[in-house]
């Protein structure tokens, strides 16, 4: 009898996912607990497997489709079992007037699944396209030339390029939206003078690359604003929307934003307060490596207390960064560069990073967090202090 696997409860309050890939084509023969697809949910890809052994029937989702928890992801039957199987075709929508329904000559858009797979990754509109193949039928070079078609397409004032919102942007998009709307954000910005703190990377790097770890400005920017908000707990939190409580956190967690080739991901750090600059080193590479590879798990991208965003990497100075929901802070880093700065009353050549501080005015004020900032200015400045502090 046939059966019909649904999208299982992803956990985690996860209600829906993206088609990324099928590992399976209908007619396959499968395993119990075998993977069979691979779905996007937050920012994370998982492999989904076959609760029972037999043959795919017939893939009911296509690459790029949105599957709410619940929703038939395919058919299975068992093998040996025969079962009509219909053609794949999608059905023009029926002309409607004022007196109902038109009658009209029904007529099928025959393509295979590879080829419709493609055409929802590229945007393209099966019916909007009259198949080369046998039969009618459309081929993948018919859906390759109508979006390159679409491609060179004009408005009124030019050539425009149409680009789906798709997978990891879609998420992303989504979630900067939720924290738009749900947070009163304010930005404080600030510079400090980090020369004794990159003379000290400069001192350690080598002998650290040896041992295959690359020592970056993070894990001492992870150290200071792990010490500042100690001191600053309201900025260690999220809010309660419901019950409109403020939660703050008595564990330190802390994103870091990693650009990957699909956008932008934030896998978490757990428990900085109880790991060492070199510790931090050497997680910060692996995980910003497996968010590269797409390859990280979705527990590794949850449970953020505060953020990190390091746009000076790319040239950036201050910023505006928006806050990682449902943190009520974030933290961006700009380029360091020399700049003349006066210390001990002699205008000197220094290395000066930008800060800026996004934060959720309604869990705290500016006073609060423009003394946190000031904190963390000084573990940054003094680094000494990081390590006099630590535990």
């Amino acid at each position: 009898m046939p059966f019909d696997f649904a999208l299982p409860d992803l956990g985690e309050g996860i209600t829906e996912g993206e088609i990324r890939k099928w590992l399976v084509k209908e007619g396959d023969a499968i395993e119990e607990h075998q993977s069979v697809l691979e779905i996007e949910t937050d920012k994370a890809i998982a492999e989904v497997p076959s609760p029972k052994k037999g043959r795919v029937l017939k893939i009911n989702k296509d690459i790029g489709d949105v599957a709410k928890v619940g929703e038939i992801l395919m058919t299975i039957i068992e093998e040996g079992e025969v079962a009509e199987e219909k053609p794949i075709h999608e059905e023009r929508p029926k002309s409607v007037s004022v007196v109902g329904v038109l009658p009209e000559e029904e007529e099928e858009i025959l393509a295979a699944p590879a080829v419709r797979a493609l055409a929802k990754e590229l945007g393209v509109r099966l019916e909007t396209i009259k198949g080369s193949g046998p039969g009618g039928s459309i081929t993948k070079e018919d859906v390759i030339e109508a979006s390159e078609k679409a491609k060179k397409a004009e408005d009124q004032y030019g050539v425009i390029e149409r680009m789906p919102v798709k997978g990891l942007r879609r998420t992303i998009a989504k979630n900067l939206i939720l924290s738009q709307k749900t947070t009163a954000f304010v930005t404080g910005m600030e510079e400090a003078d980090i020369t004794e703190l990159w003379n000290l990377r400069d001192r350690e790097k080598k002998s650290l690359l040896d041992k295959g770890i690359y020592l970056t400005f993070l894990p001492f920017f992870i150290k200071a604003v792990h010490h500042a908000l100690v001191e600053h707990p309201l900025l260690n939190a999220s809010v309660d929307e419901e019950k409109e409580e403020i939660i703050i956190k008595k564990y330190y967690n802390i994103g870091i934003a990693v650009d990957t080739p699909d956008g932008l991901m934030v896998p978490v750090i757990k428990d900085v307060d109880k790991k060492t600059i070199l510790e931090l080193a050497k997680e910060i590479q692996d995980l910003s490596q497996k968010a590269r590879e797409r390859k990280i798990k979705l527990e590794e991208m949850r449970g953020s207390t505060f953020t990190i965003t390091n746009y000076g990497h790319f040239g950036g100075t201050f910023a505006t960064p928006i806050i990682n929901y449902p943190d009520v802070a974030i933290l961006g880093t700009g380029k360091i560069s020399d700049k003349p700065w006066i210390k001990n009353g002699q205008i000197v050549i220094r290395k000066i990073l930008p800060l800026s501080l996004t934060f959720d005015h309604r869990v705290t004020d500016g006073v609060d967090s423009a003394k946190f900032l000031s904190k963390v200015i000084q573990y940054l400045e003094d680094p000494a202090l990081l390590f006099i502090e630590s535990a």
